[in-house]
């Protein structure tokens, strides 16, 4: 019973891909009506609110006829009770008929009519009172789903793709939903391919890392395919467009939480068919208290039965006002709407209600090693000169190295920042496959490379204790020294593992492709409780299936396409956002849009929180309930507290569910 009709018809805008602008003009679009929608209900209550006031003094002060008084009461009534009536009615005519609408109803209807008995009381002003504190609660409902959608809309923002459009010899930077197919862009190196296409001249290296998961780049030329997604290293492509952007990662998002909705969390989904079964029940009890009762007492001591009738009437209508389950049918899926907007804020994307319930029960969090607890980039770690200091070790590499389009030769160019400016001459660059690079720099004759290379020109190579790649370099044939390059340890990452070990989670496992040694030392480093290395992509899916047979709750984290089906197969799969693949965002049910991997214990903790929140919520709902069918059921009660208690509950647990924003 969250409210569905938001959803239906966005589906038609995705389906034909229609460009993105329509989308996001859509989303906009939605807010606004939404808010108005808003101000629209809270100037109704308000009114209904001021003339329930002017009737009940109407009331007091004058001796107008119970009819006439129906009719001053009325005005407040239909005001505020109009939309519940109406979708009362509707849902009588499709056959859903037991909803808190028709409860509502049928309650005000009876005490709107239980005046007109012999002997009665009326009862005109509880039923006002009770349709407005209805649509008090169903606007707090209106006001914190809306807060949620805005908090998720705000993470649509976060990550930009630009399109270079060529016109007339002239580039500008588009949106890439504004690219029709067929159009030529410019991608300039270190921009991310926004659109598939077809390269019509340019070669450069693409680094495919977040598609495929491998670190070595791709060479494309004239004619290649290039898919949206990778990033271009080092020359400037012009590329032929092929696919409009319907396909892109942010209209995907948006399209999932759109959809978050239909994966309902079990919570949910059983508050849903508890409602079904509920309502009916709770309508025939109360129309046995309104009979029965009475009927007993004529039957046994001769009372006449009009005259205990309004009596029990009037305790039979309080008791359906009462059990209206509404604060708990709203309160609940509010709860997750609102955890998955609290989420959001910290730039966590949970796609779906039902990965609330997994993310507050996991015990083992599965690691993919690059990119998700490393960088991806290589940056150099250690210095171990021969000949000269480390400066000036750093500095020929650096020089040798400037032309290079390689991840090494990147890292060893921002050890050494300064070395466009110094003036030293680099000539006669010759890349020697599959060993390095030899140049000379100002006189020297300078070899950066792999030990071939060294063999290759005679130098005395010696060996490091280091673990990472070992770039050799040699000047006039002599062993100058060597330079370690390592895939850096994210900052984060001990934070996260930390954090994930107060949480209570068991076991914290590292699944990579990299070298037994390279893992090894990152598994001591954050001090992992297991670790598997040089692993293809098929085996991870093997070790994460040993995982879960285990008996644990599985969340696998990883961030490239090579990762796709072991997210899919882990319990909750959480993808690394922000440089992360499309395919991994697609496969995951969790995403981190800046790529900090402490964000896991993050999520972890909003959705046990989520979950708490909603069980107070159901406890709370049903408590206060209880006490006052008990109190109503011996005549206790009145209509203004069965209003409360059903309203003011909603109330407290919509207040309590926002919280889960926070």
């Amino acid at each position: 019973m969250i409210h569905e009709h938001h959803h239906h018809h966005e589906h038609a805008c995705c389906e034909h891909q229609h460009e993105h602008c329509h989308e996001h003009h859509h989303e906009h679009h939605h807010e606004h009506h939404h808010e108005e929608g808003q101000s629209h209900q809270l100037w109704l209550i308000g009114a209904a609110a001021l003339l329930l006031m002017v009737a009940v003094i109407i009331e007091k002060t004058s001796s107008l006829s119970t009819w006439q008084l129906l009719l001053v009461y009325l005005v407040p009534y239909l005001l505020v009770g109009y939309g519940t009536l109406k979708e009362a009615a509707e849902g009588l005519l499709h056959g859903e008929a037991f909803d808190e609408h028709l409860l509502m109803s049928i309650a005000t209807i009876g005490a709107l009519a239980i005046g007109f008995l012999p002997g009665a009381d009326t009862a005109f002003p509880e039923a006002v009172f009770v349709m407005l504190f209805f649509q008090i609660g169903e606007y707090f409902e209106g006001y914190a789903e809306g807060q949620s959608r805005r908090s998720i809309t705000h993470l649509m923002d976060i990550r930009p793709d630009v399109a270079n459009l060529e016109h007339d010899g002239q580039t500008q930077a588009v949106s890439p939903d504004q690219v029709p197919i067929g159009s030529i862009i410019v991608i300039r190196p270190g921009e991310k391919v926004p659109l598939d296409g077809v390269v019509l001249d340019g070669a450069s290296a693409l680094n495919t890392m977040a598609l495929t998961g491998e670190s070595v780049p791709r060479e494309v030329a004239e004619g290649d395919e290039v898919v949206s997604g990778c990033v271009n290293l080092s020359g400037v492509l012009r590329v032929r467009t092929t696919k409009a952007f319907g396909e892109s990662t942010v209209a995907k998002i948006i399209e999932l939480v759109e959809h978050a909705g239909e994966h309902k969390s079990k919570s949910e989904a059983f508050i849903t068919r508890f409602a079904r079964v509920y309502t009916p029940i709770v309508a025939i009890a109360a129309l046995v208290l309104a009979l029965i009762p009475p009927t007993l007492l004529w039957l046994t001591s001769g009372t006449s039965f009009l005259s205990v009738f309004p009596t029990w009437l009037y305790r039979a209508l309080m008791f359906l006002v009462v059990s209206c389950p509404c604060a708990l049918v709203i309160s609940v899926p509010l709860t997750f709407f609102g955890g998955i907007g609290g989420a959001s804020r910290k730039g966590i994307l949970v796609k779906g209600a039902n990965y609330m319930d997994v993310l507050a029960k996991v015990n083992t969090v599965v690691f993919d090693k690059t990119g998700t607890l490393t960088h991806g980039q290589f940056a150099v770690e250690a210095v171990h000169p021969d000949l000269f200091d480390e400066h000036q070790l750093l500095h020929l590499a650096a020089h040798v190295e400037h032309f290079s389009t390689h991840p090494i030769g990147a890292a060893l160019r921002d050890a050494f920042p300064d070395e466009a400016t110094d003036g030293c001459r680099v000539t006669d660059v010759e890349e020697l496959a599959g060993q390095g690079i030899q140049a000379r720099v100002g006189e020297d004759f300078v070899a950066v490379g792999n030990t071939k290379l060294m063999e290759h020109v005679g130098a005395q190579w010696r060996d490091c204790h280091h673990v990472g790649t070992i770039i050799h370099v040699a000047v006039n044939g002599t062993y100058a020294g060597h330079i370690v390059v390592n895939d850096r340890v994210k900052a984060d990452s001990s934070t996260a593992i930390a954090r994930l070990k107060e949480l209570g989670v068991k076991r914290l496992v590292m699944l990579t492709g990299d070298r037994e040694a390279v893992a090894g030392h990152v598994a001591e480093q954050l001090q992992l409780t297991d670790y598997h290395a040089e692993l293809m992509p098929a085996d991870k899916v093997v070790r994460l299936q040993q995982e879960i047979e285990r008996g644990g709750t599985v969340a696998f984290v990883g961030d490239g396409i090579n990762d796709a089906p072991v997210l899919a197969r882990a319990d909750v799969g959480i993808a690394m956002g922000g440089l992360g693949s499309d395919a991994a965002i697609e496969a995951a049910d969790v995403v981190l849009m800046d790529d900090q991997p402490s964000k896991i214990a993050t999520a972890i903790a909003i959705a046990r929180r989520t979950i708490a929140i909603a069980r107070q919520n159901v406890c709370f709902a049903i408590g206060v309930k209880v006490a006052v069918l008990l109190l109503a059921a011996v005549g206790l009660a009145t209509m203004w507290m069965a209003a409360f208690a059903d309203v003011g509950v909603t109330v407290l647990a919509v207040l309590n569910a926002m919280r889960a924003l926070r």
